[in-house]
């Protein structure tokens, strides 16, 4: 019963079907339709790899670059001078650099650099053996890395470095590669580039280093601010005793032709 006393009258069937189709239509229409979803998603692939394409050309577009002028900085560097409030850097061309210094690097950190595209597989293959327990990097991966990448391990910054590698290996020499290395690695803290690295360490110029100072001052690479070229513990007086027969072995077997000055 109602209020006014009369019967409450049920809806009618018709009534409630409208009702009933006008629920199923908003449904219908607030559904994306298959195909809009499709359309959408292949939008959005299309983009990303438009996205992706222009990243990979931008990259290019800085490796032909610095093929022609200095790396003005890397991001090492502008994050270490912002840190410390400045740092230590002057760059140094490959001819104002003594021969047994390159040679020293190459020994100690990729014996096989002029015989290799970028990546040296069996480098790579040595270290799974080994459960990863060694580096496997050449110096074309490691300029990619410091040139144009971050320092942190992550299999994106590892996705870019082998997308570079080879870039760099086409559009570089080796001389350009092993020149951008020497002019950006880092030596101590602060401390970028072979010249501030001579001068800090043993007072002198790039192009009068000796084959001792070039084997110790290339010990200091895998851990620069742990170690101190010019007061070196025993372990890195060993490393740099292997790392000068090193040089001149890859002097004597023709592994330093590919830098090596031009006649």
């Amino acid at each position: 019963m109602t209020y006014d006393g009369m019967a409450r009258k049920p809806p009618s069937t018709a009534a409630s079907a409208k009702g009933r189709a006008r629920g199923k239509r908003k449904t219908a229409q607030s559904a994306p339709a298959p195909g809009r979803v499709r359309r959408l998603m292949r939008t959005v692939t299309v983009w990303i790899g438009r996205l992706a394409l222009a990243g990979v050309a931008a990259l290019l577009a800085l490796v032909v670059l610095f093929s022609l002028i200095n790396p003005p900085t890397t991001p090492t560097i502008w994050s270490e001078s912002r840190r410390l409030g400045k740092v230590d850097r002057q760059w140094t061309p490959m001819e104002e650099i003594a021969p047994v210094m390159a040679r020293s690097v190459v020994a100690a950190e990729d014996a096989n650099f002029c015989l290799h595209w970028g990546f040296d597989m069996r480098a790579i293959r040595a270290a799974i053996d080994d459960g990863a327990r060694r580096g496997a990097s050449t110096l074309s991966q490691q300029v990619a890395k410091n040139v144009f990448l971050w320092q942190e391990r992550s299999w994106g910054r590892k996705a870019l470095e082998a997308v570079l590698t080879p870039m760099i290996e086409l559009v570089w020499s080796k001389r350009r590669i092993l020149e951008i290395y020497l002019n950006v690695a880092e030596f101590d803290e602060g401390v970028f580039g072979i010249n501030a690295a001579a001068f800090r360490y043993f007072r002198t110029s790039p192009d009068r280093l000796t084959a001792e100072q070039a084997a110790l001052l290339a010990s200091v690479l895998p851990a620069p601010k742990a170690r101190n070229a010019a007061r070196p513990n025993d372990f890195m007086r060993r490393r740099a005793a292997a790392i000068a027969d090193g040089a001149a072995t890859i002097a004597a077997d023709g592994r330093a032709r590919c830098f090596a000055p031009a006649d």
